[in-house]
This record gives C-alpha cells, structure tokens and sequence, in this order.
C-alpha cells in the first residue's frame, strides 16, 4: 500500500526533523553555558549588540522554539513546514552573532540550516516523517 511519500522526500523530511532537534538541543545548552559559565566562550569577543549573557538567552529561547518545530515536523502538523522554514532560517542568521566566539562551529551550523531549509522547501508539503 502506497503511502504517497517518495523515499527520498522522507529522507529529507527525518533529516530536517532530526537537524532541527540537535541544533535546539545544542543551541539549549549553548544559552544555558553562556548564562552560567561566560569565562567557557572566548575572551574578549564582540558581539553585534549587547553581551554574552543576552546572547545567552536569545539561543536559549530559540533553541526552545527549534525542539518546537522538529517535534511540529515529526507529527506531521500543517504549520511545521512554514514554521520550520522560518526558525532554521532565524537560526542560520543567529549563527553569524556567535562567529566571533566560535568561527567554524557557527559556519557548520549555519550550513545544517541552509540544508534544513532546502528540505522543507522541496518536501514539507507533504506532510510530516511516516515510519
């Protein structure tokens, strides 16, 4: 029995759903870091506006949001495809503040970002990951 899913568009879509879970995860952890441990970043960095610590929180709320919208993507809901477009690029932009800290962490994420977007442009009209 055909579901209507190609192998290849899930593939993209699990890609996408699992991406966008670690780089929350790890976006999570990074705000948790740079609020409890700033002396764990570079020394001296700037950054585009502000601090350390409300770098902190922006990553931690925004990794937040990016666990939302994987979780979104994995069941399928009709917003996560939009949604998920909107936070990996929110997310990719967001990696050139953490540049000066970290330089080729942030250009890897970034990259993750750029494929997530691809894969929920190509095939997030098709519904959610099926197992």
């Amino acid at each position: 029995m055909s579901n209507g899913y190609s192998d290849k568009g899930t593939g993209w879509l699990g890609f996408a759903a699992i991406m966008l879970g670690f780089a929350g995860t790890l976006a999570v952890i990074d705000g948790i870091v740079a609020l409890s441990r700033s002396s764990f970043y570079v020394a001296n960095s700037h950054f585009v506006f502000s601090n350390l610590h409300t770098w902190g929180w922006i990553n931690l709320i925004l990794g937040a949001i990016t666990i939302l919208a994987a979780f979104g993507i994995v069941s399928g809901a009709s917003w996560a495809r939009w949604f998920g477009i909107f936070v990996a690029a929110l997310a990719a932009i967001g990696q050139f503040a953490w540049i000066q800290a970290y330089p080729f962490w942030s250009l890897m994420i970034f990259t993750l970002d750029i494929l997530v977007i691809y894969a929920l442009t190509v095939y997030g009209g098709k519904g959610g990951v099926q197992a």
